[in-house]
């Protein structure tokens, strides 16, 4: 059985949808972001930069116990464990690695920074116009290439599940963009029972 310890964000519910998609059993433990339970003592022991999601995994390699964060090792971990997911063809394989390292890395953390900065009560227009025109170039080239592929790396992949979440919060951000081949993508995944439900982890 997989713990995991996840909170409401792109992040959590990334792990969320890979265990689910993924079929394997897990259960849910709430850390409250707002309330710092990420920052408690029990959490910290799980994963000292205090940061979700988290699963441990009790029948990890080998049959021993595995702690294991970051959500696209997380995903990987799901792939692997479960034999779905990271395509055979060894070139298919690299390009769903690529881009799930976008997806956790310029992507989420692109979306985050147009988020946390519209929060502040000044909201720098220079910091906001930077981060929304990055964003904005993202999505244009992922449509792009959707425009010619039905999933990021040719077949269904753990990087569509990755890079789901970030366009699922991400274009709230930049209302009026077309991007057609995009929300037919998106559509698509969202729509699968797996995603879904990961969606709304933790309840």
């Amino acid at each position: 059985m997989i713990d995991l310890y996840t909170f409401g964000t792109g992040n959590g519910r990334r792990a969320a949808i890979l265990l689910e998609e993924c079929g394997l059993p897990y259960t849910v433990h709430k850390v409250d972001l707002t309330k710092g339970e990420h920052r408690k003592p029990e959490f910290l022991r799980l994963n000292p930069l205090g940061v979700i999601p988290v699963i441990v995994d009790s029948e990890g390699p080998g049959g021993k116990p595995l702690t294991l964060s970051q959500s696209g090792a997380i995903a990987i971990y799901a792939a692997e464990k479960s034999g779905r997911f990271l395509p055979k063809d060894p070139v298919r394989r690299l390009m769903a690695l690529q881009w799930l390292m976008h997806a956790v890395s310029d992507g989420a953390l692109t979306v985050g920074t147009v988020f946390l900065t519209s929060l502040l009560p000044d909201k720098p227009a220079s910091v906001m116009e930077r981060f929304t025109g990055r964003l904005a170039g993202f999505f244009k080239a992922i449509d792009g290439h959707l425009a010619e592929n039905e999933y990021l790396a040719g077949e269904l992949s753990i990087a569509d599940f990755a890079l789901y979440t970030v366009v699922a919060s991400g274009k709230n951000l930049l209302p009026g963009q077309a991007l057609p081949n995009l929300d037919r993508w998106a559509g698509a995944i969202g729509a699968r029972p797996g995603v879904a439900k990961g969606m709304k982890v933790p309840a």
